[in-house]
């Protein structure tokens, strides 16, 4: 009983010490963290304004495979959210909105975490200093109960180590894309040109739709934003982690009523798949005519005709055709593509 009494009085004691300490710790917590990063300010911003961007390389959301992510209308700038839980532990979830924009300058965000009814405020300014842009967050804590406001003590820290973990992440989404796009301007349209390919893996899934003008492109569309949600999500793939999205089809079917296609993003490895609509498809070393296309999609038809020409001429045997999109598909946009058609004696 003595050792009883005592036990309480020592519990007693340290919860006085801590209440005491407490009471010198604010409420919640205000901090500035300064970051400059080495590309302009209009490729940054869009990293930011988009939240599907902003999930690519946010450090404050790892370990992506255990989490599922939804999207809300506008899907970029003021006005825009998301929402995410962790698929195992329920609890672990969050909604993020943008509250407000000035394009290319400000963005103010609210992330409200677990069952936290008041939200962390996240103010971004973005700084153009000589092809750089320097970037600022001011961070304002939710308010914590008085017994765990020792949270406040260490926010700080764990927002730095994340933004700086986040930073460098983005440098390498951002280097990936300037890379694209240097070789996109140096394209040379409409000429057919000869190309060794190496072998590629791929990760994706098995179509049929009807082949009439818009029916095809916009299940295209579909089926491009299924494959990269899966790979991004699902597989907690990066940007800079896989390639460009490849069609893969019989070269002569545009003729057909119905279109059957693979279509796939490369990846370096196999893993486990989840969902059985999808499934991995090899591309063999070969060698391949070329030619690149710009435009809709309906009219890359001659494009294709030239390379089945030319093929017919040299009387070579042709594989399957592989349209690489240099562009993500998208509803509204031309599009950009490789057209790659393995030849062999």
């Amino acid at each position: 009983m003595r050792w009883f009494k005592f036990g309480v009085i020592i519990i007693l004691a340290i919860g006085g010490i801590y209440a005491f300490a407490m009471s010198f710790v604010s409420e919640n917590k205000d901090f500035i963290i300064e970051k400059e990063i080495s590309f302009p300010v209009d490729k940054v911003f869009p990293q930011f304004n988009n939240l599907q961007n902003f999930i690519s390389w946010s450090a404050f959301l790892e370990n992506k495979k255990e989490m599922s992510f939804q999207f809300y209308s506008p899907y970029k700038g003021q006005g825009s959210s998301m929402s995410y839980q962790n698929k195992k532990e329920k609890d672990l979830k969050g909604d993020l909105f943008i509250r407000y924009e000035n394009s290319l300058k400000t963005l103010k965000f609210q992330l409200f975490e677990g069952k936290q009814h008041t939200p962390y405020l996240i103010d971004l300014k973005f700084i153009p200093i000589n092809g750089k842009t320097k970037i600022i967050w001011y961070i304002h804590t939710p308010r914590q109960p008085f017994l765990k406001r020792s949270l406040n003590l260490i926010s700080e820290d764990f927002w730095t180590e994340n933004v700086n973990k986040s930073m460098v992440s983005l440098e390498k989404v951002l280097s990936n894309k300037i890379d694209k796009e240097f070789q996109r301007e140096n394209i040379k349209y409409d000429s057919v040109f000869v190309q060794k390919q190496d072998s590629q893996l791929l990760l994706g899934i098995n179509v049929s739709t009807k082949n009439s003008k818009d029916a095809l492109f916009n299940n295209i569309v579909i089926n491009h934003n299924k494959v990269i949600n899966y790979v991004e999500i699902d597989m907690g793939k990066k940007e800079d982690e896989y390639g460009e999205p490849i069609l893969i089809t019989e070269a002569d079917n545009f003729k057909d009523k119905e279109v059957s296609y693979f279509y796939g993003i490369p990846v370096s490895k196999k893993s486990g798949v989840s969902d059985n609509n999808f499934s991995f498809r090899m591309l063999n070393s070969s060698t391949n005519y070329v030619i690149f296309y710009k435009g809709s999609y309906t009219n890359r038809i001659n494009s294709i005709q030239q390379l089945l020409t030319k093929a017919k001429r040299d009387t070579m045997r042709i594989g399957d055709l592989q349209q690489t999109f240099i562009e993500e598909p998208t509803k509204d946009d031309d599009v950009i593509l490789k057209l790659s058609l393995p030849v062999f004696k």
